[in-house]
């Protein structure tokens, strides 16, 4: 499973494969697109919990 810290390193070689050259416009956009609706479902996680005043564990936010 993808954590929060290995999708910020897949959207920092996607922007420098941007900067050089490297990869396709179409496909960083789609990768960043994609990156965003990852974070976007687990912010809605944590409002839910919040709302339920729960402390959910999401294994996304789990960092070694």
């Amino acid at each position: 499973m993808t954590t929060i810290k290995e999708l910020r390193k897949q959207i920092i070689e996607t922007t420098e494969g941007l900067k050089s050259g490297t990869i396709d416009l179409k496909i960083a956009a789609e990768l960043n697109n994609s990156a965003g609706k990852i974070i976007n479902t687990v912010r809605t996680q944590l409002e839910y919990a919040k709302l339920r005043k729960e402390k959910p564990e999401i294994m996304f936010l789990k960092c070694k």
